[in-house]
């Protein structure tokens, strides 16, 4: 049983997730959209947010923040110069997930999530 047990594992070693969600942060924020799996879309949301949320403050010591959690200047340069200056009033709540039904190969339930229009 898995009771009191919180997060998600994906089946991987904590090398590998943390990777896995730093990969799924960039793509969200280069593409600011992503069709992956309910799961990884749920834990992905509060890693964006949180992203979104220190990037509103333009500075070089948010930057490097930024830069030690996902570590890949393009998105780093689109999250304050794009997606942050869209969120400046918004206390929260960035992000969006859909439910799109379930994966043909072996019906795991997909999501799409995606920044909302502010």
């Amino acid at each position: 049983m898995r009771h009191r047990k919180a997060g998600r594992k994906f089946g991987r070693n904590p090398a590998q997730r943390k990777a896995l969600l730093r990969q799924l942060a960039v793509s969200m924020i280069l593409h600011e959209r992503l069709t992956t799996t309910e799961a990884k879309a749920k834990t992905l949301r509060p890693i964006v947010e949180k992203l979104v949320t220190i990037a509103r403050e333009d500075s070089n010591h948010h930057r490097k923040l930024v830069m030690s959690k996902i570590d890949h200047e393009p998105a780093v340069d689109k999250l304050f110069d794009v997606i942050a200056p869209r969120f400046e009033e918004a206390p929260g709540g960035y992000t969006r997930i859909s439910k799109l039904g379930v994966r043909h190969g072996d019906a795991a339930p997909l999501a799409l999530i995606e920044f909302v229009e502010a």
